[in-house]
């Protein structure tokens, strides 16, 4: 199972500039119930490390770029969210991590679920044992 699942949004545009529109289930594959972004983070912290048991996110770097490593606890991927152009798209039960953010990255997030603490696995070995069916 490949981890990076990548959508691609189209890009309309002229000599004004470019334009990106996103729906709910079009260039998004879900009902979209919160949009939060991440802004300000200097580049030697990292952020993430968490996993959500019933919620779906598309990631996209809206300005500037970071690392994004995903790890569903067999597969570990990474790849660097550079363009305002590309998604990734984050499924449940995947373990994430945001790292080296460039100067002025602004990271989007849109989610399938409205926040909700308990759908947090924060503790790596714990997500593990989940995966695990323990």
């Amino acid at each position: 199972m490949n981890l990076l699942k990548t959508i691609d949004f189209a890009q309309l545009g002229d000599e004004r500039g470019s334009l990106i529109s996103l729906e709910a289930n079009k260039q998004i594959p879900f009902d979209i119930k919160r949009v939060y972004y991440i802004y300000g983070t200097e580049k030697e912290v990292a952020r993430g490390f968490h996993a959500h048991k019933q919620l779906q996110q598309v990631a996209v770097c809206v300005a500037g770029k970071c690392r994004m490593i995903l790890d569903d606890g067999k597969k570990r991927e990474e790849m660097w969210l550079d363009s305002p152009a590309k998604g990734l798209l984050i499924e449940d039960m995947v373990w994430r991590e945001m790292h080296d953010f460039s100067e002025g990255c602004v990271l989007l997030v849109l989610a399938s679920e409205h926040y909700d603490e308990a759908d947090y696995v924060r503790d790596y070995q714990q997500f593990l044992k989940i995966q695990r069916g323990e």
